[in-house]
């Protein structure tokens, strides 16, 4: 294979061209964003099986050649948990490369591992032990010593001769379409779409506040987002999780309550504690109906409930058995707990979950399907 280091705009055009008949291409990135709040490319590397090439944005103004050549969708472009790399493209573009295929969903669906990693997948498929020495480079740093893009070379002349076996095993399992929705929903440009707004949702702790609590964190979170994404800077450095927790619990009503606030620096107080608030304050205005509450919150089961979990969790593990694939891969407890409940929007129940499990669990809860022992082993049949 030939390997080529690209490092000037006349490169990357040639590079491209040459490359543009692909079938496939093999792609992942380096990038930094510990000071950062988008994700800073530092290098990109790609391979057709024939070359393998990294390219520095760091040196070359105009990536024009290489957004052509990932979003012509006569060609796939092929990742390994590539959720990170698809959001550095969706900052750069604004769109994203399709069709795509995802290695670690593809191990997961065969049974190879639940979220495996590229390197014990190269080890796993193909007998290759890859170098781990460089994991923690500052990619951002020139120049790229020769044994940094040896490393960052392998990440993608691996994968796709991963992408070949597993698309073959896909094929042989009768489960080659089984992944068409979550590859849909990774090249959804809707993935990768900020809403400050929702940003309460994802903080450890939440659970502990209620009604206008939640309204105020709600403020404040979305506040820190909007205010993190201008300045480009890690949301953390603003404002820490448990520090907008505290301030929705105790919402003070001036500066000296929001010295008191622990955590909350001083610098912090003098350059946003008018802005700070009245968030709080606009937020306790406003009208109850309008308060977030938590979905899915935990409800008690009844006992019939619980019984219910307990026969969707063996069927589960029988099902999984049979398509060997790990129960966890397809559902934990909780989201049989929210299937006896009478929940129906959950990922048990789109993509190849559903295929494989979810459309059968849903049928046993509605009578359609149902457990029988034969022979002392457990089947689903129908009644």
């Amino acid at each position: 294979m030939q390997e080529l280091h690209i490092d000037s705009a006349d490169a990357l055009s040639e590079l491209c061209q040459r490359l543009q008949g692909s079938e496939w291409l093999a792609l992942d990135t380096e990038f930094m964003r510990e000071k950062t709040y988008y994700p800073r490319l530092c290098l990109l590397q790609l391979s057709n099986g024939e070359i393998a090439a990294s390219v520095d944005p760091q040196t070359i103004d105009d990536l024009t050649p290489l957004r052509e050549l990932l979003m012509n969708s006569a060609v796939v472009k092929v990742f390994h948990a590539g959720r990170q790399d698809l959001e550095i493209f969706y900052h750069l573009w604004g769109e994203l490369p399709a069709p795509l295929f995802d290695t670690q969903l593809a191990a997961t669906l065969l049974g190879l591992g639940d979220q495996i990693g590229y390197g014990n997948l190269v080890e796993k498929l193909l007998g290759h032990r890859l170098e781990k020495g460089h994991a923690r480079t500052d990619w951002s740093r020139r120049p790229l010593e020769p044994e940094q893009l040896r490393y960052a070379l392998d990440d993608v002349i691996y994968l796709g001769e991963l992408y070949l076996k597993l698309t073959l095993q896909l094929k042989n399992a009768g489960r080659a379409k089984w992944l068409e929705e979550d590859f849909r929903e990774l090249a959804d440009p809707a993935t990768y779409a900020i809403d400050p707004d929702g940003m309460w949702k994802r903080l450890k702790g939440r659970q502990r506040l209620k009604g206008v609590q939640l309204a105020v964190l709600q403020a404040l979170a979305a506040w820190r987002e909007t205010e993190a994404e201008k300045a480009d800077r890690p949301r953390r450095w603003l404002l820490k999780d448990d520090v907008l927790l505290d301030l929705a619990r105790r919402q003070p009503r001036d500066l000296k309550g929001l010295e008191k606030i622990r955590g909350l620096e001083a610098g912090t107080v003098k350059r946003s504690g008018d802005a700070l608030l009245f968030q709080i304050k606009t937020a306790q205005q406003s009208p109850r109906d309008q308060w977030p509450q938590e979905e899915n919150k935990h409800k008690r089961l009844t006992p019939n409930q619980e019984a219910l979990t307990d026969l969707l969790m063996a069927c589960l593990r029988l099902l999984a058995e049979q398509e060997e694939i790990t129960p966890a891969a397809i559902a934990n407890r909780r989201d049989l707990e929210r299937l006896a409940s009478g929940e129906r929007e959950m990922e048990l129940l789109h993509g190849w979950r559903k295929t494989l499990a979810g459309d059968a669990l849903v049928a046993i809860l509605e009578g359609r399907l149902a457990p029988k022992v034969v022979n002392g082993k457990l089947l689903i049949v129908e009644p």
